[in-house]
């Protein structure tokens, strides 16, 4: 996990930018991540998603890109690390993503809690973020969860994911929205392509106030793009929309590894 104690609390909690909230955040080649190759599916994953709002400056000057890179380079050097993806988000599908404003994140995926605890600390981890991410947030979110759904969700370069954060209405358990999600994923995504992985938050501290996460992986941005308007998956929406009060989707692709002499 990104350790937030080591971004100041000012950097952290800003006021967001005045300009018009951007539907499509369009990567440039420097700040296109670097994924690595499809890890090993497991069966039920540790998710890690920390939501990145970087300065504007640090995206023209190069260091937004400097910031990805070494994200990225903690593959090779976190034991315990199943698999890792950081860059640009592609866009902002809800006014509430709209409203936190995220430009990068990172995921990641381990096979234990202790294995993310693990990394937490790592002394690799801790110097990227001091050096790269303290430097160039306005401000972060991080949220994590044990994958819920029944089948793995393996993300391999080119895949387009769809990341869903959400806090559930007054009165009402986590719990109750999990078991949902669970049976209109089944419904809805049945013969769609989608790979699905969600659960309850375990780290509120850093997540403002979301309680609930979901991914679903599509092989392209198209086969995401081709569920839009799907029946199915409006039922499914509205089967969960009752149960919601605040809804931040975005999207991001998945790259392939950058060449070596990049």
């Amino acid at each position: 996990m990104i350790c937030l104690k080591a971004i100041p609390s000012s950097r952290l909690h800003l006021p967001l930018l005045a300009s018009s909230p951007l539907r499509r955040l369009r990567p440039s080649a420097i700040v296109r991540a670097a994924a690595m190759s499809s890890a090993p599916a497991i069966a039920a994953p540790i998710e890690h998603f920390v939501l990145i709002k970087v300065r504007p400056e640090a995206a023209s000057s190069g260091a937004a890109a400097a910031m990805v890179s070494s994200l990225q380079a903690l593959s090779t050097l976190v034991p315990g690390l199943s698999y890792i993806h950081a860059g640009p988000v592609l866009r902002l599908r809800s006014p509430a993503a709209e409203a936190l404003g995220p430009t990068h994140l990172l995921h990641s995926r381990y096979a234990t809690k202790p294995d993310l605890a693990a990394y937490a600390v790592h002394p690799d981890h801790v110097a990227a973020v001091q050096a790269h991410v303290a430097p160039n947030a306005l401000d972060a979110t991080a949220v994590d969860w044990v994958n819920a759904a029944e089948l793995p969700s393996p993300v391999a370069p080119g895949s387009a994911v769809r990341l869903t954060l959400a806090k559930v209405k007054e009165g009402l358990e986590v719990a109750q929205l999990v078991e949902k999600v669970a049976a209109a994923t089944k419904a809805a995504g049945e013969g769609k392509g989608s790979r699905v992985s969600f659960g309850e938050n375990f780290s509120p501290a850093r997540a403002k106030g979301f309680q609930f996460g979901m991914v679903a992986v599509f092989d392209s941005v198209e086969e995401l793009d081709a569920l839009e308007g799907d029946a199915k998956v409006e039922e499914a929406k509205a089967a969960l929309r009752p149960l919601l009060d605040e809804v931040v989707v975005l999207d991001f692709v998945v790259d392939a590894p950058a060449a070596a002499s990049l």
